[in-house]
């Protein structure tokens, strides 16, 4: 309870120190004999202004119904989302990221039970594969509001120049690197997380073997890690693409990266300027070995959820209000794709309607939708410590500070020692 106090303590002090991005700003209640929910999201401004709208156009329809909003970038959200869990203070409708339900509810009563207020939720609007996403422990804990995974995007602007087909195969983007390395051209680029899962795609396929196994352990041992740091190291030596310390967004609109591995959610904000320019950017299918098996590796996730708070006073009118985010025609087409190409059939067939079923994204997001051999993600996989841990390694290798051996050893002893589990079998 000491510890509860305090985290909420610390809330409190959290929300009052003022940011540039309108942080944590708070609507007034001015209204009485009104139920008051509350609302929580991270974003930008662009999404906190079409939000702030799409609540006001609840409230409109709900007079009886006021929410008090609270959002914030990236950055603090998540912080905050975690004092706000511990001390019981969490929204009674928040946005969450995937792994959040495992690690706030493990047994699934972390979360209210969305389906207990299916007369207020529209469910059916939701494929059943797509809800498993927010189940915990058989207990629907939160809603995707869009689904995500990496996506290759080239710039076929410059690979035409080049006279270079758009890659298909690992290969494929090693003999692009022999072409345009002379000119300071990478065939690739990518952040961190996204080429940790882009050489997890390369292993998994190489070696036959999945990253975890069916109880979540690592299933990768001394050998896969191996193959792994070798293949980053190969990408990076032989100019395919940057070391992921040197990724810069900025070179994506400088035309120094011919491609870049990105989630589906990326396309406005990493490619936009681009193709108002007039550069033809194209969502490739995902890399393989052999183009017939494109999507093996690879892996999807919900790009965001919606949950309930366990602890809310108001389930129904938190139930309405989750509703009308995820399945409104004023959402829908407020929001329009800038969380990816919603999951909701009602969401999407107002988008339809409105024309907004075009562009990059939803490009990305249909190369995703008709692969069969994507797997759902284990949230696990995306942990900072597992793929800063492998770039740190790598680097090793990469600048002589260690042999291959002993760096993949030392590499799977630090993995043990930080608490991840590996397989058996």
């Amino acid at each position: 309870m000491k510890l509860k106090r305090l985290l909420a303590s610390l809330l409190s002090l959290m929300l009052i120190i003022p940011t540039a991005c309108g942080d944590d700003e708070i609507i007034s209640n001015e209204f009485e004999n009104k139920t008051e929910i509350t609302l929580s999201w991270r974003g930008n401004d662009t999404r906190n202004e079409y939000t702030l709208e799409a609540v006001k156009a609840f409230e409109e329809l709900h007079p009886d119904i006021k929410v008090k909003c609270s959002y914030t970038e990236w950055s603090g959200y998540e912080a905050r989302n975690q004092v706000r869990m511990v001390s019981e203070t969490e929204a009674d409708v928040m946005q969450v990221n995937a792994g959040w339900l495992a690690q706030y509810s493990e047994d699934g009563t972390g979360y209210y039970d969305i389906e207990s207020l299916s007369e207020y939720v529209s469910l059916d609007n939701f494929d059943a594969d797509t809800l498993d996403f927010g189940r915990r422990n058989g207990i629907l804990n939160a809603i995707p509001i869009a689904m995500n995974t990496e996506s290759i995007y080239i710039n076929k602007t410059i690979y035409d120049s080049y006279n270079l087909p758009v890659p298909e195969t690992w290969d494929d983007f090693f003999e692009a690197a022999k072409v345009m390395k002379k000119d300071g051209v990478y065939p690739l680029a990518g952040a961190n997380k996204s080429i940790w899962l882009f050489c997890i795609a390369y292993t998994e396929q190489k070696t036959g073997k999945t990253f975890f196994d069916e109880n979540g352990n690592i299933r990768f041992s001394y050998s896969e890690f191996k193959t792994m740091i070798e293949f980053y190291n190969r990408l990076v030596t032989e100019k395919v693409i940057p070391k992921v310390e040197d990724f810069q967004r900025f070179n994506i609109d400088n035309r120094v990266y011919a491609g870049t591995v990105a989630w589906v959610s990326d396309a406005i904000n990493y490619f936009g300027t681009l193709v108002e320019e007039g550069d033809e950017i194209i969502a490739a299918d995902y890399t393989a070995f052999d183009p017939a098996e494109a999507g093996k590796g690879w892996y999807e996730k919900p790009a965001t959820l919606y949950a309930i708070s366990k602890n809310t006073n108001h389930p129904k009118e938190a139930a309405m209000l989750l509703d009308f985010l995820l399945n409104s025609a004023e959402m829908a087409r407020l929001q329009g794709l800038e969380k990816g190409i919603p999951v909701s059939k009602a969401a999407k067939r107002h988008l339809e309607e409105d024309g907004q079923l075009t562009g990059l994204q939803y490009e990305a997001s249909q190369v995703m939708e008709n692969n069969s051999l994507i797997s759902p993600m284990n949230s696990v996989i995306e942990n900072t410590n597992l793929y800063e841990t492998f770039i740190t390694h790598s680097d090793m290798v990469l600048f002589d500070k260690g042999t291959l051996d002993d760096v993949t050893i030392d590499l799977v002893s630090a993995y043990k020692d930080s608490g991840y589990k590996f397989t058996k079998k």
